[in-house]
């Protein structure tokens, strides 16, 4: 789509017309899951509150940060603290 869309845009800048280009980006609002995952909870609290994740993905970089995936967010750990909780697509 993008491709098609800088190709088009080029062949009308070549021809000496203006053309305006925008995409949309869809997005749940943050506050949707910041109220749910407050920050500085820790991996257990999280776990007792929300189960068990679908995935864990390990720790990575200084300071360590890793993940947990649920179906419908994914939360963020530095160290054993949330940091950053978002909403997935679905």
């Amino acid at each position: 789509m993008l491709k098609r869309t800088l190709a088009t845009l080029a062949v009308l800048v070549s021809l000496g017309q203006g053309v305006a280009v925008a995409d949309t980006l869809e997005m749940t609002p943050a506050a949707e899951v910041a109220d749910v995952i407050p920050r500085g909870l820790s991996m257990e609290q999280v776990e007792a509150r929300y189960g068990v994740p679908a995935e864990r993905i390990g720790a990575v970089g200084q300071p360590p940060i890793s993940r947990w995936v649920y179906p419908q967010f994914v939360v963020y750990f530095e160290g054993q603290f949330v940091i950053h909780a978002v909403a997935r697509r679905t």
